[in-house]
């Protein structure tokens, strides 16, 4: 059965799209934790980042530099934070890989 995002990947579901390349796409959240919550997701169905073979590399760089070019775009030069939950213990919601970018307010530490 088909994740969650791979239906929004596939049109199946719709999305606010912020950014979409050949290798991921980025959508606003739909229960956002900041004034900018985005999430950046491998269009390869990857379940958890502690589970990406070797061979995907380059998509995992890949990630973390379209969350940096988006952050741009968006001025989010004051400063934004990326998230990625592995697991029941961090909050996972959809086993399919994705980056949280959160940003617009003062995020406190420790996060959680």
């Amino acid at each position: 059965m088909p994740t969650l995002f791979e239906r929004i990947i596939a049109r199946e579901i719709p999305a606010r799209i912020e950014h979409e390349d050949e290798l991921c796409i980025v959508i606003h959240d739909i229960q956002p934790q900041a004034p900018v919550h985005l999430l950046i997701i491998p269009k390869t169905v990857i379940p958890r980042v502690g589970e990406a073979p070797p061979d995907q590399q380059a998509t995992l760089g890949h990630l973390l530099l379209t969350a940096g070019m988006v952050a741009k775009q968006l001025k989010l030069e004051r400063g934004f934070r990326l998230v990625i939950n592995h697991g029941p213990d961090a909050c996972e919601t959809v086993p399919h890989l994705h980056v949280h970018l959160l940003a617009g307010r003062q995020l406190t530490w420790p996060p959680g």
